[in-house]
């Protein structure tokens, strides 16, 4: 697996993982995410998984939605490095932002959440 790559395995994808990460996790906000954090309870899994999620209350297009999304994607797969910890995590990202933020100030904010994990 390269380490510059975002695979399948990274992604946060199972229905019962996701319902147990919103029912169960423990969240902090930093303007424009707010992040739920869980320890992986299927421990097989090597790496971290994450879920990117944008509102289409707050954003109606699609074509917006997605952009935001494919943002945060690159900003996690350029720097999960940063992501020290021994136990493997179950996160989801939920923009919270009224507005399109550019590429660097989501990148800055992603960065200090990664911070946070540790």
């Amino acid at each position: 697996m390269k380490l510059q790559s975002f695979s399948k395995q990274e992604r946060l994808y199972k229905k019962k993982l996701i319902d147990g990460i919103f029912k169960e996790g423990k969240s902090f906000n930093i303007s424009p995410f707010r992040v739920i954090v869980q320890p992986n309870p299927d421990q097989s899994g090597l790496v971290n998984q994450v879920l990117f999620t944008v509102p289409s209350k707050i954003f109606k297009r699609a074509v917006d939605r997605n952009l935001l999304k494919r943002r945060m994607r690159e900003v996690y797969r350029m720097n999960k490095s940063a992501i020290t910890v021994t136990t493997k995590l179950l996160l989801a990202y939920i923009y919270t932002s009224r507005e399109i933020l550019p590429f660097e100030v989501i990148r800055e904010k992603m960065i200090k959440s990664f911070e946070r994990l540790k």
